[in-house]
């Protein structure tokens, strides 16, 4: 009895502390997101293969615009296939008619046969209008 008590006087303090502290969210023009996206921009283009990994994967994932030239010069030009994947993939999920032509592109031109499936895999999720950017994968 007591335990459940304790129980119920806990679940009450989480439910309220939810409501009376509310978290505040950054807004999209706010002068934080604007230097989050400076931060991300600039890890894009740093020397370490972890920092672009990174930054590439969360612009894709904040659907950034203005990151598409460096995504597109990425795809086309880093000698990492990890991280052409990775440019692709965001490119993907921005889903900027550039990018997808890019990655169309990179189905043919890309020396990689890996990159060339992967974006493969990429644009055929785009042509078939995958609402929620998840992509099924099968691995031979």
């Amino acid at each position: 009895m007591k335990s459940s008590i304790i129980l119920f006087a806990v679940s009450l303090i989480l439910i309220f502390s939810f409501q009376i502290l509310p978290q505040e969210t950054a807004d999209q023009n706010s002068s934080e997101m604007e230097a989050c996206f400076k931060t991300l921009l600039n890890g894009l283009n740093s020397d370490n293969l972890g920092s672009q990994a990174g930054c590439t994967y969360i612009i894709g994932e904040l659907c950034c615009q203005r990151s598409v030239i460096t995504l597109l010069k990425m795809l086309r030009d880093c000698p990492s296939e990890e991280l052409r994947i990775l440019a692709a993939l965001s490119l993907y999920k921005i889903g900027d008619s550039r990018g997808i032509y890019a990655i169309k592109q990179a189905i043919k031109f890309d020396e990689s046969k890996r990159v060339q499936r992967m974006c493969e895999i990429f644009y055929k999720a785009y042509i078939q209008g995958n609402a929620d950017n998840t992509i099924n994968v099968v691995l031979n």
